[in-house]
């Protein structure tokens, strides 16, 4: 599991997605691999930037192909979703589009 502590300096740990620094109520565990995959690795996300990762992605699709921070940060919709959050205060929300929505396209 992701470590959620603050760093030694005080300071609070950065979003591996956006950057943003990640207050300790702004933390959301993110399976690399799908739970329902077994999957175990977790990194801490904002709650808006895990949000639009599943509202971009199926189980499947983030299990076989995007199941890396790195991976996920070479699609260009998600570098247009950082470049915009990354210009908003860490404890920023919005909703995002659902998941269930992105499958009727």
């Amino acid at each position: 599991m992701a470590d959620r502590e603050v760093d030694p300096e005080g300071e609070d740990p950065q979003c591996p997605l956006c950057g943003r620094p990640m207050p300790p109520d702004q933390r959301s565990p993110h399976h690399l691999i799908p739970k329902m995959f077994k999957g175990r690795e977790t990194v801490d996300l904002h709650p808006i930037c895990h949000r639009k990762i599943h509202s971009l992605w199926r189980e499947r699709e983030l299990k076989n192909h995007f199941n890396t921070i790195e991976r996920m940060l070479a699609e260009p919709e998600i570098q247009r979703f950082v470049a915009w959050v990354a210009r908003k205060p860490p404890e920023f929300y919005e909703r995002t589009e659902d998941a269930k929505r992105k499958q009727r396209r």
